[in-house]
Parts: C-alpha cells; structure tokens; sequence
C-alpha cells in the first residue's frame, strides 16, 4: 500500500519549518505529530507511513535541520518547543497526540505544557537518561548502540548531519544534555506512553520506568531494536500508539484530558507485534 507524502512549509517563530504528512483524517482518532530526533527526521518516515494507516500523522522539522530554514540564532530546548507549539497553534488540528524520537522527546514534552489541544504525550527513546549525562558518556552509549543498530542507518543520516554542521550538532547535543527530560513530564496532566527498545543502550529500562511513573496515567511500553528502533521496524510502535490515541480521543471531563491520580503504571510489552498490558 503506497501512502502519498504532503510537504508543507510554516513560517515559524524562529524561522521556516518544513513538514511531512500522510494518512487521512479519522472522525473519533486524534492526529499524530511527532518530532525528529536530533538533527535528523528522514529515518522516521517509515514510522510515520505506520502512523498513516490509521490516522493522519505529520512529522515536523526543526529550524536549522532537514528541510527546515535556518534559525536567527542557535536554539535551546525550550526554543524549539516554542516552534513546535507555535506550529500546532498555527495549523489548527484539533486534539492531537504529539510524539517526540530520541532527543524530540524533550522538545514535543515541553511543547506539550504550551499547547493545549495535546491529548497525550508519546516519548519514545527519551533522552538524556541521567546515566548518560556528559557529553563523554552519550557519546561511549551511543557508539555501543551502534553496534545494535541495523546496517545503513548512519549513511542515511549524513546528508542531515552535513545540513546542520558539526558546530551546530555539538551545540544541540550540549542543550539536550542541559535539559532534564523529568522535569517537563513531571508537570504534564495528559497520559504519557514511554516506548523503549530493549536494546537501547542510550537510555536505561529503569529510567524509562521512572519517566511512565511521573505521570498519574503513564505507562511504558518495550519493543524489539535498540535506540532507532522506527527505522527497523516502523511497525512497532504503531500500535501501542494507536491504542493511546483511541484512549485519549473522548476525555472523561469534556475538555482537557487531566487523568485521576492512580499511581498506576501499566507495562506493555512486545514480541512479533504481539503487546501485554502489566500492571506493577
């Protein structure tokens, strides 16, 4: 099944972003929105293909990075959540899910306080677990993950990468590793799924529990594949997803999602496509 590409540009607040859409519009089943990682999106345009069959799904583009202008200065986390939110505003969607990849989990978190049409929150492969923070440390786990990773991902980042530059790729690793990811969730009144890679060598099991436990309705979700795990298998994530937005598509209240303080984290694993809910 082949799903057509939408290509749009928002003339943002810190400059031009680009954006790429497929799927349609389903009456009763939010939007997804997800942010790239740092400094690269080509690798989750499969997942974002996955997301398509069932809703519409758009992925969006950083000042400074991809399709994206550049920024009038080098941007920190919560300036590129203000680009995110501004987009959001701007474009009008209606309740969406927002979801963020690797280092696109702290800005769509931060985003997420900003906008209020967020109905969940979807952190897959968050960063910077605090085992990892220091700029010698990301980079020991992320040269282990590596070697998890499957053959072809670093050459599919390196038209990206050469876009950014080495300067402002350093500056984005420094701002990310500055940002405390626990912070942001920790004031967040929406559901949060946090989806891990067992393999994931960048962040830890015990730190992605610890994010899902922020929350009152928060729940953690293990997939097959290591950090990048969307570009291996697009499918994975695509149903724990979906089955936020079914959830967070009606609120209890009528408005804004705000779930009752259970304490309870739901753990949800995967095995050829097959996902268990677990209660602790």
């Amino acid at each position: 099944m082949t799903i057509e590409t939408v290509t749009a540009y928002h003339d943002g607040v810190l400059g031009r972003m680009r954006s790429r859409s497929v799927g349609q519009v389903r009456p009763g089943t939010p939007p997804v929105v997800l942010v790239q990682g740092m400094g690269v999106a080509d690798y989750l345009l499969p997942g974002l293909a996955a997301f398509g069959r069932w809703t519409r799904a758009h992925l969006i583009e950083l000042p400074g990075f991809g399709g994206s202008d550049e920024p009038p200065h080098e941007l920190t986390v919560p300036e590129f959540a203000r680009c995110v939110a501004d987009w959001l505003a701007a474009h009008d969607l209606g309740r969406v899910v927002l979801a963020g990849h690797s280092s696109g989990t702290q800005v769509a978190a931060r985003a997420a306080l900003w906008a209020p049409d967020v109905a969940a929150v979807v952190l897959a492969s968050p960063t910077v677990d605090p085992a990892a923070r220091g700029m010698a440390r990301l980079l020991i786990r992320w040269r282990l993950d590596g070697r998890r990773e499957p053959p072809g991902l670093t050459e599919s980042h390196r038209a990206e990468w050469k876009r950014a530059g080495v300067w402002r790729l350093l500056h984005t690793a420094r701002v990310h590793l500055a940002d405390a990811l626990e912070d942001s969730v920790a004031q967040l009144r929406v559901p949060v799924l946090v989806i891990r890679g067992r393999e994931d060598r960048i962040g830890t099991a015990r730190w992605a529990r610890e994010l899902a436990g922020l929350v009152p309705e928060g729940q953690l979700a293990e997939v097959p594949g290591a950090h990048t795990f969307p570009w291996l298998d697009p499918e994975a994530w695509s149903e724990p997803v979906r089955g936020l937005a079914a959830r967070a598509a009606v609120p209890s209240d009528g408005g804004m999602s705000h779930p009752a303080d259970t304490g309870r984290v739901d753990s949800v694993t995967s095995e050829g496509g097959r996902f268990e809910e677990h209660s602790p």
